[in-house]
């Protein structure tokens, strides 16, 4: 399907194979760009226009993460508004634990999907926490992108080069940007590196770090609202209230999303790998396969923090989010096995309801 419009929004040949078995029910593809509550954006050859979902398509999800994600490439009625038919088989996702009483689905919510990059932003301004950092590479990897720390305010960094050196080792592997939202300052190189015609990057990142202002200077105009920083601890308020998907002028996609704020990511335990590399490449030097880095004997581990090759801190907050990700593991495992009874109760009472209408309430 050679459309200018689909390729801008980052169609490829792979997504035309996907969606071959929508193309004979007249259905026509697009990529979601915002998402609200039960209402949805798509973009396609026909423009933006609003959706809603199929009644088949809501029926059928068994949770959250059935239904459209921004990111999402869909199959959808040429129709005004649009009706989602159909979601295409996800390339990557972030996803968190959540239970919705609107639409009585629980399991995994899909906050971003078909990302290629994942900018996880810190501020330069005194609210630098390494620990931080480590969180949300866990969360990057945990979604199938390629992380990039982006350490914004360089225009007020007391010693840059002290923080890059400090970052840098935290983040085995993962490529440091400095840069500055407010005046401009790196935004074109990041842009030009990781933002070029229909790759899709995610911005994560905790309150006050400047994420919509450098969502701002990549669009080249004040088009989302930013808050004042706190004077006292560098925080700020969350000025993004809903998922949303960025066209550039450099041709990428960015979105910006509130719900990514945690490690309380599905799947974040996936993600401590790539994030604590270094510490990984250690235990595969232990004595044993199953060596808990406590007192086992041939521990690499614990030979690394004894000879100062590995911090206390960094492993303790290793150990802290390896604790975290079993909690959210177990908790999408409680959330996931509900909603599939739930699913199972609605299917049983539907079947119920079509026997009583066609043999009447006594058989």
């Amino acid at each position: 399907m050679d459309s200018p419009t689909l390729a801008a929004l980052g169609w490829d040949s792979g997504w035309d194979r996907a969606f071959a078995p929508h193309l004979a029910a007249g259905l026509a593809p697009g990529r979601v760009i915002a998402a609200h509550r039960g209402a949805w954006v798509v973009a396609s050859d026909g423009g933006d226009r609003d959706a809603v979902i199929s009644g088949r398509l809501r029926h059928d999800a068994a949770g959250p993460e059935d239904l459209p994600a921004v990111g999402d490439w869909v199959a959808h009625s040429p129709t005004e508004p649009a009706v989602i038919a159909a979601v295409l088989p996800r390339r990557s996702a972030f996803r968190r634990n959540t239970e919705d009483d609107a639409s009585s689905l629980s399991g995994q919510q899909v906050l971003a999907a078909n990302v290629d990059a994942a900018l996880v932003v810190a501020g330069l301004d005194g609210d630098l926490n390494l620990r931080r950092i480590e969180r949300y590479l866990a969360v990057a990897w945990s979604g199938g992108a390629t992380p990039v720390v982006v350490l914004n305010k360089s225009d007020i960094a007391g010693d840059l080069d002290r923080a890059l050196v400090a970052v840098g080792a935290v983040a085995p592997g993962v490529e440091v940007r400095p840069v500055s939202g407010l005046d401009g300052d790196g935004i074109a190189s990041l842009s030009a590196d990781h933002l070029g015609p229909g790759r899709t990057a995610v911005l994560i990142g905790s309150s006050g770090v400047g994420k919509s202002t450098i969502v701002n200077a990549l669009l080249g105009a004040e088009l989302i609202r930013t808050g004042e920083v706190r004077a006292d601890d560098s925080r700020g308020r969350h000025t993004t209230t809903h998922r949303e998907l960025h066209r550039l002028p450099s041709g990428g996609l960015l979105i910006d999303t509130p719900g990514i704020r945690s490690l309380g990511v599905a799947g974040a335990d996936a993600g401590l790998s790539g994030a604590f590399a270094d510490i990984e490449a250690l235990a595969a030097d232990c004595r044993f396969a199953d060596c808990r880095h406590e007192s086992e004997p041939g521990c690499a581990v614990r030979s690394a923090l004894a000879d100062g090759r590995l911090s206390p801190e960094r492993f303790a907050s290793h150990r802290k989010l390896e604790r975290e990700a079993a909690h959210v593991a177990r908790q999408g495992d409680r959330l996931l096995a509900e909603a599939e009874r739930r699913r199972w109760r609605l299917i049983s009472s539907a079947g119920r309801e079509h026997m009583a209408r066609k043999y009447g309430s006594e058989r």
